[in-house]
């Protein structure tokens, strides 16, 4: 993969255009969680530094196709302020006239954020004559939104066919991190991937068999390859109607060399909520009126196991309902391990989607990981195999 970073080009006295994911979740009117922003400064900060105006843009919620108060980006103005240090214009629009004076008015080194550009029907639709729109307003365009880019739209791939183009620093890391963990990984590679149905991960299961070593499988997934095998699952979540699809997926598994661990021993009970009276048994003997809600120690000490001779590891979900305490045991000492091993330098360790990230900080290891991706659908995407617009157009860029 290959494509230019802020290494690569000059943007002292540039208007530089940023795509960042200022898609973050709001409650009554105050930022709850400054992850995306935090991991956007890096690259805002160094295109100040360099003399850039900065202009950044980005999406909010799901407008109906107009401007709507509760999706204005103005709202987020006051987190970004906080975790870049300084203060920040902000455009009425993210094209027009607004747009146009208010990048005018702004001195080198400043910021600015444009309105939500999902305001205008054709970002979705990636419309060339909006992305032109968008490409006016600056010299070079910056991507930073990993966890935009798998959707082909006005600001995230049309206008990267009409600036010159570059990765921003949180756009490298992802990308580099996932380079190193499937693309080019130091083998064994392992893959944990949890989660309550194969249905929504039928294709990333399809292409991981294909990529790694070993595949360790738990949550409610675990379950339905569990019934497939003609297991007793007995009232666990288990998708009966996709035993075909699992089994072939374990003989591509098989065909591909790849090893399918799946738990040998759980957490039974007869409720799903916190604290419910439980039993740890062998998967096997699960009761019919009781359901699987976590892996037990067992599991977690065979996985430990082959775990210890893998060299890369890529997570994706939980291996019980780690929402529910005390089901979030299996995660939380399957996840210590790969911490540990990550500590030690022993493996590269990369993890993102979904409740992934929930349940790594839950356990106390996100930040003991080689790499976190905050990125959900994108990151997925990149699990199955398929090419993300966003980043096809920034390597199209590089040419």
């Amino acid at each position: 993969m290959r494509f230019h970073t802020l290494d690569d080009i000059d943007v002292s006295d540039k208007t530089v255009l940023v795509r960042a994911d200022l898609n973050v979740p709001v409650q009554d009117g105050q930022v709850s969680d400054t992850t995306r922003i935090d991991r956007l400064v890096p690259t805002l900060k160094e295109l100040s530094a360099k003399g850039a105006k900065v202009v950044v843009m980005s999406h909010f919620g799901r407008p109906k196709g107009g401007p709507e108060e509760k999706y204005s980006l103005r709202q987020i103005i006051p987190a970004m302020e906080k975790s870049l240090g300084t203060s920040i214009a902000f455009a009425q629009d993210c094209v027009g006239e607004a747009a146009k004076v208010a990048v005018e008015t702004l001195k080198p080194g400043g910021v600015l954020v444009l309105e939500n550009t999902r305001f205008h029907k054709g970002e979705e639709k990636n419309d060339p004559e909006l992305a032109k729109q968008l490409a006016e307003l600056g010299d070079i365009y910056v991507n930073d939104a990993f966890s935009a880019a798998h959707r082909a739209h006005a600001s995230t791939e049309g206008i990267a066919r009409l600036l010159p183009s570059a990765a921003g620093r949180l756009m490298q890391a992802e990308l580099e991190a996932l380079g190193k963990a499937l693309a080019s990984p130091e083998r064994p590679v392992a893959a944990v991937v949890g989660g309550a149905k194969i249905s929504t991960k039928l294709d990333l299961l399809l292409n991981m068999v294909t990529k790694v070593d070993m595949l360790v499988l738990g949550g409610g997934m675990a379950n339905t390859f569990l019934y497939a095998q003609g297991r007793p699952t007995g009232k666990s979540l288990a998708e009966k109607d996709m035993a075909d699809q699992a089994r072939a997926i374990m003989e591509k598994a098989k065909s591909s060399g790849c090893e399918i661990l799946l738990p040998t021993d759980g957490a039974m009970a007869k409720e799903f909520k916190a604290n419910a009276p439980h039993r740890t048994v062998p998967v096997d003997q699960i009761a019919e009126d009781e359901m699987m809600l976590d892996v037990g120690p067992s599991t977690v000490e065979f996985v430990g196991l082959k775990l210890q001779g893998a060299k890369t590891v890529v997570w994706n979900g939980p291996m019980g309902a780690f929402e529910i305490k005390p089901f979030d045991s299996g995660t939380n000492a399957v996840a210590g391990l790969v911490a540990e091993r990550t500590g030690e330098g022993r493996i590269l360790s990369v993890a993102g989607g979904g409740d992934t990230v929930a349940a790594l900080e839950q356990a106390g290891v996100a930040d003991r990981f080689s790499y976190v991706s905050t990125a959900g659908g994108a990151f997925l995407e990149w699990l199955e195999g398929k090419e993300l617009p966003g980043v096809k157009a920034l390597e199209d860029a590089a040419k």
